[in-house]
């Protein structure tokens, strides 16, 4: 790799000191202060350190951390990999990601879907993954037609392979104007985001897995990738079974575009799946903490869709705790909590907690789903018997949880 100018040099040495110091004094795990330091020295950074690497940019409304880690697992077959794998999915987080493994060929960075747009421009990354977009954090990030119409705008006469999920209307949308995009049948089971047509307005008609606008001529494209239940068709045809460690039909989405990223970077499946099967928690998620004797499965839900996914990974026959806060990271408007279903929890010992544990009340009240109501997550866990219990919380509420845990990854 190309020599990085002295300033550059300096800058990205003392974001590493700064982030070494974050995580010695226990103030965080040096993620993004490392970043922020290096770009007050040097604002062009992140432009330097991403040159000469062959970049994949990871974004949607959910699931980004888990590709993530999932494309990175694969590559690293390939070489070092650089990434932030705890999810400082902005500039000074990648930045930082960057910096600290400086002389990675490779390098697989999450982004924040609002940022996607500024750090494609920064990093000319050869390889962006699309999955879906959904409502989340509507106070920051506005109405998400906004985010693809800013997609479709970034991608637009640039020469990056787009992976993109052709079952999302709204991820279709934004990489329809990329130079060359594969296309992955990668399925969308929350879809209440994508009901009209973001090209004229009109509305979208489904028919099983198809879906077309009836006022013009936007539509699904055909895919090259298909996930077809426990399993992926490639582009030759061939099923590959993905019997992966992490649950659900989302995470078999989230191996499924993995794939067809790991392949974009010259990977063959055969080669990639492999180590796609040793991924078993990502940054906390499904994990199991322990404490007195009561097992509990961690659980990430931010927004609807999220919750949807979590829901479908849930035990049924086990207790459940719910946690919600609206600081920042969270979004300051839990409307959303109104568009979750859950009368799934009915007949479940249902527990909640977390600072807008009300406004859960509220909903749980309505939705006729009997619960407790706790003032901690340590006062939750303590009520339920010795034996398993699910845990489902918003971002902030289960970083607070893992922190408990001596942030468990």
């Amino acid at each position: 790799m190309t020599q990085l100018p002295l300033r550059a040099q300096l800058a990205s040495a003392l974001g590493r000191s700064a982030a070494t110091l974050s995580r010695m004094t226990g103030r965080g795990d040096g993620s993004v202060i490392g970043g922020r330091v290096g770009l007050m020295l040097e604002p062009d950074l992140l432009r330097q350190l991403a040159r000469d690497r062959k970049l994949a940019l990871v974004s949607a409304t959910n699931g980004k951390t888990t590709t993530t880690r999932l494309i990175t697992s694969a590559l690293l077959r390939l070489g070092q990999v650089a990434t932030n794998a705890f999810g400082a999915n902005m500039p000074a987080g990648h930045v930082s990601a960057l910096s600290q493994q400086k002389g990675a060929p490779y390098g697989v960075l999450e982004v924040d879907e609002k940022y996607l747009p500024e750090v494609l421009d920064t990093t000319g990354a050869s390889v962006v993954c699309l999955m879906n977009l959904s409502r989340d954090q509507m106070d920051r990030a506005a109405e998400i037609w906004l985010l693809a119409q800013k997609w479709r705008k970034a991608l637009s006469g640039k020469p990056t392979h787009v992976i993109a999920n052709c079952d999302d209307p709204l991820v279709t949308w934004g990489a329809s104007t990329a130079a060359k995009v594969t296309w992955v049948a990668g399925g969308q089971r929350w879809k209440e985001d994508s009901w009209s047509c973001p090209e004229c307005g009109g509305p979208l008609e489904r028919k099983g897995v198809d879906w077309a606008c009836r006022e013009c001529t936007f539509h699904r494209p055909e895919p090259e990738w298909i996930l077809d239940d426990d399993a992926v068709i490639d582009p030759r045809g061939e099923r590959w079974l993905l019997d992966i460690q992490l649950p659900g039909l989302a995470n078999r989405s989230n191996a499924a575009m993995a794939l067809a990223v790991a392949e974009a970077f010259g990977l063959p499946v055969d080669q990639a799946l492999p180590s796609l099967r040793e991924v078993t928690s990502v940054a906390g998620r499904y994990t199991t903490v322990e404490r007195d004797g009561r097992q509990a499965r961690l659980l990430l839900a931010k927004n609807p869709a999220g919750w949807l996914e979590a829901f479908d990974v849930s035990d049924p026959g086990l207790p459940i705790i719910l946690s919600v806060n609206a600081k920042g990271p969270d979004g300051r408007d839990t409307s959303w909590l109104w568009d979750v279903d859950y009368r799934i929890l009915r007949g479940r010992p249902v527990f909640i907690t977390g600072e807008r544990r009300l406004d859960l009340a509220l909903r749980l009240e309505v939705a006729d789903v009997p619960f407790a109501t706790c003032t901690s997550f340590t006062e939750a866990l303590a009520m339920q018997p010795p034996g398993r219990v699910d845990v489902i919380a918003n971002y902030t509420a289960f970083q607070q949880i893992r922190s408990e845990f001596g942030r468990a990854v």
